[in-house]
C-alpha cells in the first residue's frame, strides 16, 4: 500500500488540478452569453437529431410510401407542410439534421486532423519540409475550397462518404496555419531546448509538448469548422452531387428547387432547411467565437 502512494499522488494531483481546470473553463465560458445560447441550441438540435429514430416512422420518409397530400401548406396535422411527394417536411428537417451534423463533425474531423499535423510537422522541422508544406498549403488557399470539394464529389461515387472525404480534404488550410504559427510560438520556449538537450526526439517533442499547446487553439478552431463543412454539404446537396437515398438539409432544398417550390411561392418547403442550416451554423460559430475568447489570454483581457 505504501509503495503505490507515490505513484498515486501526482496521479491525483493531475485530475485535481485538470478538474479545477474544467471548472474555471466553465466560469469564464459560462461569462458568455452568446457561447452560452450557442450551446444550448447545439444541445436541443443534437437531441433532436438522436431521438429523430423515435419521433419519426422511417415509412414515411419514402417517397412512395408517403400517403400525405402534396404540397399541402402548413396545418395541424403537417405543421411546416408537405413536399411534392406528400412527406411532411417537419419530418424531413429533423431527419436532415442527423445527416448534416454527421457530416460536418466527420469532415472537421478529417480536416483538423491534416491541418493539426500539417501545421506541427511545418512548425516543428522547418527548412525545406516547412517550405514544401507551406507551399501546397497555399495552392489549396488560393484554389476556392467549393471547387475543389466539387470537383473530388463529381469524381467519386455520390455518397455520404465521398462528401466527407471531399469537405475535409480541402478545408484543412486554415487549420494548418494557425497551428503552425502556434507551434512556432511554443518551439521557442526555454523548456522545449531542455528537452532537446535531455535527448527528447522530435516524436517525443511534438507529442507531448507541442501538441498539448496547440489542443485548445484546434478546438475553438473546429468549432468554426463545423459550421463551415454543414454550409459546404448542405451545398454539394443542393448541387445534386450528395447521396440522392439520403435526407439531407441540402438535398430538401434541392428538391424544393427541382419542384419549383421558389418560383411557385411555396416557402414552407424551402424556408425551414434554410433556417436549420443558418441556425446550426450560427450556434457553433457563437460557440467557437466564445471558445476562442476563454482560450486566447489577450482576448479574455479585453
Amino acid at each position: 500500500m505504501s509503495r503505490d502512494l507515490p505513484a498515486r499522488r501526482p496521479r491525483a494531483l493531475a485530475w485535481q488540478r485538470r478538474r479545477r481546470a474544467l471548472a474555471e473553463f466553465w466560469v469564464e465560458f459560462r461569462a458568455n452569453r452568446a457561447g452560452v445560447v450557442g450551446l444550448g441550441a447545439l444541445l436541443a438540435i443534437g437531441l433532436i437529431a438522436l431521438g429523430a429514430p423515435l419521433l419519426i416512422d422511417t415509412d414515411e420518409l419514402s417517397v412512395t410510401r408517403a400517403t400525405g397530400p402534396i404540397l399541402d401548406p402548413p396545418s395541424l396535422s403537417y405543421p411546416l407542410g408537405t413536399d411534392d411527394a406528400g412527406r411532411s417536411v417537419l419530418d424531413l428537417v429533423i431527419w436532415g439534421a442527423r445527416v448534416s451534423l454527421t457530416v460536418g463533425f466527420l469532415a472537421t474531423l478529417v480536416s483538423v486532423t491534416v491541418g493539426s499535423l500539417v501545421g506541427i510537422v511545418a512548425g516543428h522541422f522547418g527548412g525545406w519540409v516547412a517550405n514544401v508544406l507551406m507551399r501546397v498549403t497555399d495552392w489549396f488557399i488560393v484554389v476556392p475550397m467549393l471547387v475543389l470539394a466539387i470537383a473530388l464529389a463529381a469524381v467519386l461515387s455520390r455518397s455520404t462518404l465521398t462528401i466527407v472525404i471531399a469537405i475535409g480534404l480541402t478545408a484543412w488550410p486554415p487549420t494548418a496555419r494557425v497551428v503552425r504559427a502556434q507551434t512556432l510560438a511554443v518551439e521557442a520556449r526555454p523548456y522545449i531546448e531542455r528537452a532537446r538537450a535531455l535527448g527528447a526526439g522530435h516524436v517525443h517533442i511534438m507529442t507531448r509538448h507541442v501538441l498539448p499547446n496547440v489542443m485548445p487553439l484546434v478546438l475553438a478552431q473546429t468549432t468554426l469548422l463545423v459550421a463551415s463543412a454543414i454550409i459546404a454539404e448542405s451545398t454539394l446537396a443542393f448541387l445534386g452531387l450528395g447521396d440522392p437515398t439520403v435526407v439531407s438539409w441540402g438535398g430538401i432544398i434541392q428538391d424544393a428547387r427541382g419542384a419549383g417550390a421558389v418560383s411557385a411561392g411555396l416557402w414552407w418547403y424551402v424556408l425551414p432547411p434554410g433556417i436549420a442550416i443558418a441556425a446550426v451554423a450560427l450556434s457553433f460559430t457563437l460557440c467557437g467565437r466564445a471558445l476562442e475568447r476563454v482560450l486566447n489570454p489577450r482576448l479574455r483581457e479585453r
